[in-house]
């Protein structure tokens, strides 16, 4: 059955998109999931630049005017079938219709997976409308949490809790909330804890997703351990946890957790 998730976050920079064009091509190129990514992000549509999408004649701009059908605005990329957004797009539309226009093919994929837009407008709530599942990511800093509260509060509002937190960015956990502090003050699990990794820029230069530009690195490990619980499958354990098997952090008990719900909850 087919579950559409939407990436969410109410503040720019954190890497949003990023992590939506990695857990897309990660789930279909390793994990052998039919996969559709949109985005929703309409007045600054980006995600056709992570995936070397540069000049689409056909965007979900179109889809939403009815302008274009939406099998005709679907572009292929590193094995993710990608509806981008337009650059140009000059007429306005409305957001709201983008969950009416996903149900003609959503039941053709394994996962839909939704960027969103980072404004707390109806931009942003077509994509929590959309979704079945939805997770926030955030960086661990106090205006971006704070944000990320408010994002919470929205979906909460709409029927849509939030499934878990992507800490994004991780530099100085010294000087950064703790994943303790975050959970505390969102009362939402942490799923996912990303450090700061220097791949995520050269991939975005290249315009290849991180989870194909180079699997092995910090951020790809940790998309990947997220879609293993995505996709029901068994995490893969590094050597500390061979050796010492009672040795786990709080984020890969919360996606031992995230696997069990999520696949005893309904999807449309």
């Amino acid at each position: 059955m087919v579950k559409t998730i939407g990436i969410i976050a109410i503040k720019g920079g954190v890497g949003k998109t990023t992590i939506a064009a990695s857990l897309a091509s990660d789930l279909a190129n390793h994990y052998n999931q039919k996969v559709l990514l949109v985005d929703g992000n309409y007045s600054a549509p980006n995600l056709g630049l992570h995936m070397d999408i540069i000049e689409p004649s056909k965007t979900i701009h179109h889809v939403l005017d009815k302008r274009a059908n939406i099998k005709s605005a679907i572009h292929k990329k590193f094995g993710v079938d990608v509806i981008p957004g337009s650059y140009v797009y000059s007429k306005s539309v409305n957001p709201l219709k983008l969950k009416d226009r996903l149900r003609k093919i959503k039941y053709d994929y394994d996962f839909v997976i939704l960027d969103s837009s980072p404004s707390l407008n109806d931009e942003i709530l077509s994509a929590i409308l959309a979704s079945d599942s939805l997770f926030v990511v955030t960086t661990p800093d106090y205006p971006t949490i704070s944000c990320s509260i408010h994002a919470a509060n929205l979906s909460l509002e709409k029927g849509k809790p939030i499934k878990g937190i992507i800490i994004n960015k991780i530099r100085d956990p010294d000087y950064e909330i703790s994943l303790k502090e975050i959970e505390e003050s969102t009362n939402i699990p942490v799923v996912a804890r990303i450090p700061d990794d220097k791949t995520a820029v050269k991939s975005l230069f290249t315009r290849i997703p991180v989870s194909i530009y180079n699997r092995n690195s910090p951020f790809s490990k940790e998309i990947s351990r997220l879609n293993a619980a995505l996709t029901g499958q068994k995490e893969k354990r590094s050597f500390l946890e061979k050796i010492f098997p009672k040795h786990f952090r709080k984020e890969q008990v919360n996606r031992q957790l995230l696997k069990e719900s999520f696949y005893t909850s309904s999807f449309d």
